[in-house]
């Protein structure tokens, strides 16, 4: 081969190698500090987690009897487990019947006691008054004698006589005064019996309603559903070994599947971004496929600190607008809240925003050079932020600073 042609055939190929060094060596860590300005929509969204909760309960109460009863603390016995569907009349729990056993054994000691001293009075008012009646008849048949003596005495002396009719006279006089008499220990007898009597019935009537009371302690459902547990003060479920107390008597409830929300809490930076009506799409973490349309419809003007935070955070009511039959109460949301939106717009990530002197610019290639540009921004939100003047859509621009650019100018808007 000539001198000639290996420089015909010899520059080309030097000429590949030294461009495909220069501007072909392009390594997978230059591709991923760059990306391209894209046009489409842009969403700024909070996201934050809640508790799938129904608007609408029918609570599952214990007896109500239990304040009449003055049982301040009733431990639950048993619970059917959460999420049983149940129909109205079906077994949902049991409370612990003992402190009603304790009443019930008392009044039935009070009730004997109360019997044994009505049959004593009725005893002794029985024997009372046959003797007062016994003297009515002993003055009766005295009264009889001595007038009967007055008409056998008319041959008497005088004297004789008028001791006769003064001994009728105050016999007569007794007779009223004891009939008198009667007529009072009768009408205190029978008031006595009456006072007795109405201790027992007033007993007796207490025992039956302890004893309904007692019955009343299995609970039943009223009503069709899914029983989800009761909520104690502090937020906690009520189980096995709770308590119930006269003003709060609920064991569980039964949600209305139809009306659901989600419950969740925003912290401090983005409660202000949070309105009512603003547009929410849940997702729930037991069904990552499933999510809901919802509708913010309350947002709390004061914060409360969570236990074990220091953290001032902001309740925020989420209603669900459609309904799906795998959400339950209780479960885990994603609740997505559109803060902002714009549709078409030109869009870069964060990463890819420097700034110098208070001015916004990007590093941008530009043929086989990088240009610093300045940019005019718009609304951001976590990942990328909205250009409005200073790039294209598909321009190139890294998402971290080039080497040799410190000395390079920014390419101004004007």
């Amino acid at each position: 081969m000539t001198k000639k042609k290996l420089l015909l055939f010899g520059i080309p190929i030097v000429l590949v190698l030294v461009g495909y060094t220069l501007f072909g060596n392009t390594s997978d860590e230059d591709v991923a500090i760059t990306t391209k300005v894209v046009k489409g929509d842009f969403l700024n969204e909070v996201i934050i987690s809640g508790e799938a909760q129904s608007t609408s309960l029918k609570k599952i109460n214990g007896p109500d009897d239990i304040r009449k009863f003055k049982l301040r603390d009733v431990k639950i016995q048993d619970l059917i487990p959460e999420g049983s569907l149940v129909k109205e009349g079906d077994y949902v729990g049991r409370l612990d019947p003992s402190e009603v056993n304790e009443q019930i054994l008392d009044a039935q000691l009070n009730l004997e006691t109360a019997q044994s001293k009505y049959t004593q009075e009725q005893l002794d008012t029985t024997l009372t008054l046959k003797q007062e009646r016994t003297a009515i008849k002993d003055l009766l048949f005295d009264i009889e004698e001595n007038r009967l003596e007055l008409k056998q005495s008319i041959y008497e002396p005088p004297a004789t006589i008028k001791k006769l009719e003064i001994s009728i006279e105050r016999l007569e006089r007794d007779l009223k005064e004891k009939t008198e008499d009667y007529k009072i220990k009768e009408q205190k007898a029978m008031a006595k019996m009456v006072e007795v009597g109405t201790e027992v019935s007033k007993i007796s009537k207490m025992l039956d309603e302890l004893r309904n009371l007692q019955k009343s302690f299995t609970i039943h459902s009223d009503a069709n559903g899914m029983v989800t547990y009761a909520k104690n003060w502090d937020g906690s479920k009520r189980k096995v070994g709770s308590s119930i107390s006269m003003w709060d008597p609920a064991i569980a409830t039964l949600p209305d599947l139809t009306k659901m929300e989600s419950k969740t809490y925003a912290n401090e930076v983005d409660i202000r971004k949070i309105k009512k009506d603003l547009p929410v799409i849940i997702g729930f973490d037991a069904f990552p496929d499933v999510t809901v349309k919802g509708t913010i419809t309350n947002v709390a003007n004061v914060g409360e600190e969570k236990r074990g935070s220091d953290i001032k955070l902001f309740q925020v009511l989420v209603n669900f607008d459609e309904n799906n039959d795998n959400v339950r109460p209780g479960m885990t949301t994603s609740n997505r809240i559109l803060i902002h939106k714009e549709e078409e717009v030109l869009m870069v990530p964060l990463e890819a925003v420097f700034s110098q002197d208070s001015i916004s610019f990007v590093y941008a290639k530009s043929g086989l050079s990088i240009d610093k540009k300045e940019i005019e921004m718009g609304e951001s939100n976590l990942d990328v932020v909205i250009i409005k003047k200073g790039l294209n859509e598909n321009e190139v621009v890294y998402l971290s600073k080039p080497e040799g650019m410190e000395e390079k100018s920014i390419l101004s808007l004007n």
